[in-house]
């Protein structure tokens, strides 16, 4: 493997570590031995900026599953760097964090930094992966390591009830995805992102691409909490406050943006995929806003703007998607290119300012044991530094100059005023709906940054509403990290070009790489002032909009709507779980009736639709007997005797006696398959059969006679309708397999077991090279799924309940 390869999975294997390293070094706090992988990464990946700075990429393939066309391909691109160097750089703070948040004496540091680093490594295995189903397994790798640490208190019911929502959600949009990806190996025939975006030009008319693309930002939406599934996101801040930092405001919920962003030369210019974009993310920015106003909780606030920055980075993408439609090198797509731009640059900012609120508001609750709005108030003497960390971060959140998020927000503004002017896809129409409802979600915005500044930090200091008797600033330590997210805050806002050509431009070229002429580079040239456009005007607009809105605060927020915090859509998640229960209750209870009988009709009538269905809708009833080899005499005389045994089991009254008929059945079936020349199912069936008569003759021999039974035989008519049917389709199947293969020329399977096991598995034994390497993958798996529920009895048995779990 590459260094880069290294690289993705050195957090799994600094993991591995972990619990030795907490078990045996006690006095030194776990977070420090972690936090120097992360910053390693950071400075090995910031070497790769003069590559992409240059409009090239870096690509190590090392092969996994060749034969499926499934390898671990790294990839390293502009938009590919910018996530890495989002991960591992607050990364790098959130280690440093938490070492100071958590303590080594109460937490279980050992699962905390084991559960940060697996996020960690299957977040860089996400935005390198180039290979779809590598980057679908390191997806689903994000959601069991996010819902791991949303429930490290697993104490608490909220952080359990949030853990599982998170995982419900986002793996069911995985799955959907996982959908998606294999829709597109159907058109293109490769798992390659590199050769679907050669092949999009091929694929824009396929009538798969549409439920290719929908499946696909279904897993999108539900990692980054688009509206309707944004609600795992507010319970997800049940976890402690290092892991909302990282997971919640700069890494995980960006996944999604991520895919949207790597998938856009794909589908960018269909009109389905820049309606849905847009219209989800602009609904999103404005639900996500709204919703923050009412809540009383600070996390809340920052987890609900957190869903409205999501939704905004999300339409400036569908936007921007707009510039594909228009050719390469036309005016016309560079020009509308400007929502990509908005949202690559709003992408860092957003990490940079939620980041340091988030840090931030974790001070203010560990200090004051509070982050309810209604208790909190005249901090800002109190707690000096942490007042500083907040008014930069939320003036840059509000869109307030002259701070990274006031450029970020008139670049928003930008470009939904030039898409507003598009002439595709109806926007002629619908175009100005984009401006009105940004500029009412900026607004917003406004008013929830104000109400968490002005509740936390003014007023008067009411020590008693706290839970810490002496409410003081923070170490120097918990401070290091927001202070330098916040300070990033301050130089991107007064030098947003330190950015422009090495992270930016290059992150653009990889989004919108059919905009471009050869050797052409999207002009970004950032800075505050403009003239007197409507750009500023809208920004004065939702600065004095959102002024007066916080001055009748007190009216507004006597209504319902306000004291309502919880989004009306938990009460659909909630009831739907409780009826996905509800139903799996009563199928369960249908279907598990205790009864062999039961469980074997079920298997055979599902098994007799399918082949019903499969022979209806390929027409592959095909009867013939004529080349049909002859059955001799003694296979005649053997059938029928192996049937009369059978048939006689039933009646038998003497167990020793049914054992030695049932013995007697499997020799007879040796004898099948020696006519049929299988030698070594001969002997296995003679070997276990034997071992099998002798240990049940001895089990039984000591057990009493069995009695008659009294009872009114019943004739069950499903049950001889299903025996019909199944003797049926296994002679129609014999019959119609045969004559296919006969007069279609349609080779059976085994023939291509017969012509490769010895050249392709290097074995002479064909039973045994199917079962060794054919099934080598399908026998591990079962190996697996076996030594899975080994390991889980033997922790039950281990792990047994003492009464003092929920100390």
């Amino acid at each position: 493997m590459t260094a880069l390869h290294w690289a993705t999975v050195s957090p799994f294997l600094l993991a591995i570590l972990v619990p030795f390293l907490y078990k045996y070094i006690r006095k030194i706090h776990t977070g420090w031995f972690v936090l120097a992988l992360p910053v390693f990464l950071f400075i090995y990946f910031i070497q790769f900026l003069p590559v992409t700075s240059n409009g090239n990429v870096v690509k190590h393939t090392v092969p996994w599953v060749p034969s499926l066309g499934i390898n671990f391909t790294v990839y390293v691109d502009g938009l590919s760097l910018l996530f890495l160097l989002l991960i591992t750089g607050i990364g790098s703070l959130v280690v440093l964090y938490s070492i100071y948040y958590l303590s080594k004496k109460t937490e279980s540091l050992n699962n905390f930094y084991v559960y940060l680093l697996m996020f960690m490594g299957a977040m860089l295995g996400v935005v390198i992966s180039d290979n779809l189903i590598v980057l679908y397994v390191f997806w689903e790798l994000t959601s069991l390591a996010s819902s791991l640490l949303i429930s490290y208190w697993f104490h608490r019911e909220k952080s359990i009830y949030g853990a599982q929502k998170s995982m419900l959600i986002t793996v069911f949009g995985g799955f959907a995805m996982l959908g998606g990806f294999s829709l597109l190996y159907v058109m293109t025939n490769t798992f390659s992102i590199r050769g679907i975006i050669e092949q999009a030009a091929v694929i824009a008319n396929d009538p798969l691409i549409l439920p290719a693309m929908l499946l696909i930002l279904l897993g999108a939406f539900t990692k980054s909490a688009q509206f309707p599934f944004h609600i795992w996101l507010p319970d997800a801040m049940e976890a402690p406050t290092p892991v909302s930092a990282y997971l919640h405001s700069a890494t995980m919920v960006k996944a999604g943006i991520y895919l949207v962003a790597r998938l856009t030369p794909v589908f960018g210019g269909l009109p389905e995929w820049f309606w849905i974009i847009s219209v989800f993310g602009i609904f999103t920015l404005l639900w996500g806003s709204v919703s923050a106003v009412r809540q009383k909780d600070l996390k809340s606030i920052l987890a609900y703007s957190t869903i409205s920055q999501l939704g905004l980075i999300m339409a400036l993408l569908g936007l921007g998607s707009a510039s594909l439609y228009y050719g390469t090198g036309t005016e016309a797509a560079l020009y509308y290119s400007a929502a990509t731009l908005a949202a690559v640059f709003h992408l860092i900012n957003h990490a940079t300012f939620k980041g340091g609120l988030f840090m931030a508001v974790g001070i203010i609750d560990h200090e004051t044991g509070t982050r309810d709005i209604r208790k909190l108030g005249g901090l800002m003497a109190i707690m000096p530094i942490t007042f500083t960390i907040s008014l930069i971060g939320l003036a840059a959140m509000a869109g307030l100059p002259p701070l990274n998020g006031f450029l970020s927000k008139e670049m928003f503004f930008t470009g939904i005023l030039r898409a507003s002017e598009l002439d595709i896809f109806n926007m002629q129409t619908w175009g100005l709906l984009f401006p009105v409802v940004g500029w009412i979600a900026s607004v917003f915005t406004f008013v929830y940054c104000t109400i968490m500044f002005f509740k936390t930090f003014t007023g008067k200091f009411k020590p008693e509403n706290y839970d810490v008797k002496h409410v003081h600033e923070a170490p120097i330590g918990m401070l290091i990290s927001p202070i330098i997210l916040v300070s990033l805050v301050v130089i991107f806002g007064f030098f947003p070009n330190l950015l422009s050509y090495t992270v930016i431009e290059p992150a653009m070229a990889a989004i919108l790489p059919g905009v471009l002429d050869e050797g052409q580079r999207f002009y970004v040239n950032i800075y505050h002032w403009h003239g007197l456009n409507t750009e500023l005007l809208m920004t004065i607009g939702v600065i004095a909009v959102g002024v007066f809105i916080y001055l009748t605060a007190k009216k507004w927020m006597q209504l319902n709507i306000y004291l309502k915090e919880r989004d009306p859509l938990n009460y659909v998640y909630d009831q739907s779980l409780v009826g996905l229960i509800k139903g799996s209750t009563s199928v369960t209870q249908i279907q598990m009736t205790g009864l062999l009988r039961d469980y074997f009709a079920y298997m055979i009538t599902f098994t007799i639709l399918l082949l019903g269905y499969t022979f209806i809708r390929y027409d592959v009833f095909a009867i013939d007997t004529v080349n049909v080899a002859t059955i001799s005499p003694y296979m005649w005389i053997l059938t029928l005797v192996f049937i009369a045994a059978t048939l006689s089991v039933p009646f038998i009254n003497h167990r020793i006696t049914a054992i030695i008929i049932v013995g007697v059945i499997g020799f007879l079936l040796a004898l099948f398959f020696a006519v049929f020349r299988a030698p070594d199912l001969v002997l296995t069936q003679l070997l276990v059969e034997t071992v099998m008569v002798v240990l049940l003759l001895l089990a039984f021999y000591h057990l009493p006679e069995l009695r008659k039974e009294k009872f009114t035989p019943r004739f069950n008519g499903v049950n001889l309708i299903i025996s019909i049917a199944v003797g049926i389709f296994v002679t129609v199947t014999a019959f119609s397999s045969f004559a296919l293969s006969t007069s279609n020329g349609i080779e059976p399977i085994s023939q291509f077991f017969v012509e490769n096991s010895y050249t392709l598995a290097a074995g002479k034994n064909m039973v045994n090279v199917i079962l060794v390497d054919f099934r080598g993958l399908d026998t591990l798996l079962e190996v697996l799924v076996l030594g899975i529920a080994a390991l889980g009895v033997v922790t039950l048995i281990k792990l047994r309940m003492t009464g003092r779990e929920d100390v």
